[in-house]
Order: C-alpha cells, then structure tokens, then sequence
C-alpha cells in the first residue's frame, strides 16, 4: 500500500510505503535505484545483510536509512516481515537534515545514528501500532519535527533541474541542463551530489530506467522489448540491457518472469532460494 505524506511534507517525502510479506522460506530481495533515498522500519522481524554457509546471518537494524545506490543491494528475509518504508524526494533528506546526501551514498546507517533517540522511539511506537492510518500519524508527526526553518534558496537549481529531468523521462543530456539551468556541469555537479546524492548523468539514467520500467509492467502482449526500449529513450536494445543490469543486476527478460515486484526498487526472487 503506498501512501502520501501530510502536505507540509511532500517537498520533503514522496510516499510512504507498506509492505507485508508472509513467506517463512529464505527470501532474497533485491534493492536498487529509484533516485531517491528511504528510511525501512522492519516491524515483524529483521532483515538480514548476508547469509554464510547455511548458518550465519547478519541481521540489519529494525530501522535504516538507505543512501543514493550506485547499482544494488541483495537483502534477505528468513520469516514473516511487515515493512513501512519512507520514501523522500530526491533531495528530501538534505532539506530535512541539512546534510550532505552523498554522505549516505551506497550505505545503510541504523536509524539512531541519523535521527538519535527519538528514531529508536518511533520505531518502537509504530511496532505497536496495528492500525496503518495509526501509524501514518506517526511518521506525520515525527517527520514534521525535522522541518528546517533554514533558507532553501541552495534549492531553487536543484528544483529546477528536477522538474526538467523528471519532464524528459530522465533522457537528459548535462549539455541540455547546463544549458536550461545557465550553470556550469562542475557547479551542478556538486549541487547534485550535496542535495540528491547522485550526480546529474547517474540520476538521469535512473529516472529513465524506471520510465523504462512503467512502460515494460504496463506493455501490450504483442508490444515487443526493442518498441518500449526507444520509447525510452535507449539507443538500442544491447544499450537498454546493459543499462538495465548495471543498475538491477538481471536482465529485463529476468526482471518480468523471475522476480516479484515488492515496490519500485525492491524485488523478491521467484522461486524462494535454497540455500
């Protein structure tokens, strides 16, 4: 189930996501790209980092942010898990916090050591929650807390450049942004990786995969894999793949018939793994 934010908080966060999964099996998931960081409350059990050897496992945090990804993270699930995942806007978490988003990149940082205590607290509220509209009063009121009264005019070229991106599908040249914002590609660089955590060419190429992946769940029996690839903006088939196992790790041929789609960005294998 995905849910919007209180007002207040859509410049901040997309979405809020609940996601239950009753399997007992070994679940492996998949997280990669969707250009946008998240915070995971695992409510029911924790998930696990790595498994060795049939036997070890090492367990995440019950809550975490996640970073900006430079390509994917396999994740797993022994037991039944019921998740409520905060999904930010691309530079939500910098406006909020006021921190550099590539300081998260490629991590996953339990959730006391971005928000201290009181994020330990909130994960410990919403477990006993069994009502979800009880729990999006929650995250309502916890995230409502950390709105900065600080100036966002370091912002307005990010916005721009967002609304332009996203206007395009992601199929977006840093000539063609250098061009629409007046900037230089070294300043919008740097402001890319201080606000969204990505630079200006990675999220682009993010943004149209996904494109790319609304038209693939959403195509006609008789639309074939090459029709959608230019629809989205790739040059060509070997291009499209290329692009898309460098961000997922599978092929689109395995993205449609061997994984569950849990969200976006976050698959399950199908069958579960036998380890």
């Amino acid at each position: 189930m995905q849910v919007l934010p209180s007002k207040e908080l859509s410049p901040y966060i997309k979405h809020y996501l609940f996601l239950d999964n009753k399997e007992t099996t070994i679940q492996k998931l998949r997280l990669f790209s969707d250009g946008n960081m998240g915070v995971v409350f695992s409510l029911k059990s924790k998930l696990i980092s790595d498994i060795n050897n049939h036997e070890i496992k090492n367990y995440l945090p019950g809550s975490f942010l996640y970073g900006q990804l430079n390509g994917f993270k396999d994740i797993y699930s022994d037991n039944e898990i019921a998740l409520v995942i905060v999904v930010f806007q691309p530079n939500g978490i910098n406006k909020l916090l006021q921190i550099p988003a590539n300081e998260f990149q490629d991590s996953i940082i339990s959730t006391d050591a971005v928000f201290g205590k009181k994020g330990i607290s909130l994960e410990e509220r919403l477990s006993e929650q069994n009502d979800n509209d009880e729990k999006i009063i929650l995250l309502n009121q916890f995230f409502k807390t950390l709105i900065s009264k600080k100036s966002e005019s370091n912002q307005l070229i990010i916005n721009s450049s967002l609304e332009f991106i996203l206007a395009n599908k992601g199929y977006v040249s840093v000539k063609q942004l250098v061009n629409h914002t007046g900037y230089t590609e070294r300043h919008l660089e740097r402001k890319f990786k201080e606000c969204i955590g990505l630079n200006p060419k990675k999220f682009g190429n993010v943004v149209r995969l996904h494109h790319f992946l609304k038209l693939l769940n959403h195509k006609s029996e008789d639309l074939n894999l090459t029709a959608i690839c230019y629809d989205a903006g790739f040059s060509d088939q070997s291009h499209l793949i290329k692009e898309f196992k460098k961000q997922t790790g599978i092929t689109p041929t395995e993205y449609l018939h061997n994984t569950g789609k849990l969200a976006n960005n976050l698959l399950k294998t199908f069958p579960s793994i036998t380890l």
